[in-house]
């Protein structure tokens, strides 16, 4: 797995005693992750949002999506987009994670087949097994055609709740 150069600091309404959250710690936060939310923006300026799964493979989050969904569409207009995953409770503590970026639809056979193969690790070969078929992923049993997309984070932002609040923002240099 690849690590990119992370700046960390801290900002927001962070505890006094606030410490920034190590890229390391957001990074596995985002590997073990089943469910991500997706925010694009519509071509008339609209939010769209949307959960799906993802996986972190070399410096960027991947993630799919059929030619004709909403998001593909919007992804088409403009790729710059937001990936947000985390949990719902305040108390108990844990990290949430956002990472803006731009998307890139990849359609590389090469470059695809690993990818393929982390959904299928991540996720299993029942629900998740995709195979790479002209330039993009399809499910072997259900058909269909899934367009792939990588979006190498451009910045990142982690809410760490519980005993110690802190904000931290992740700068990912190119």
């Amino acid at each position: 797995m690849v690590t990119p150069d992370v700046t960390a600091e801290i900002h927001g309404f962070s505890d006094p005693d606030a410490m920034p959250t190590p890229w390391t710690v957001g990074l596995e936060h985002i590997t073990e992750a089943d469910t991500f939310w997706l925010s694009t923006v519509r071509p008339d300026g609209r939010p769209h949002t949307t959960p799906l799964i993802a996986v972190w493979h070399g410096d960027a989050i991947w993630f799919t999506t059929g030619p004709d969904e909403r998001k593909a569409k919007n992804l088409a207009e403009n790729p710059s987009c937001v990936l947000t995953t985390g949990r719902s409770d305040l108390v108990e503590g844990g990290l949430d994670v956002v990472l803006e970026g731009v998307a890139e639809q990849v359609t590389d056979e090469a470059e695809l087949q690993p990818i393929a193969d982390a959904f299928t690790a991540k996720y299993g070969t029942k629900t998740w097994h995709f195979v790479v078929c002209d330039g993009a992923f399809s499910h072997p049993d259900r058909g269909g055609r899934a367009l792939v997309f990588r979006v190498p984070p451009v910045r990142g932002l982690g809410f760490r709740k519980g005993d110690t609040f802190s904000q931290t923002t992740w700068r990912f240099s190119s």
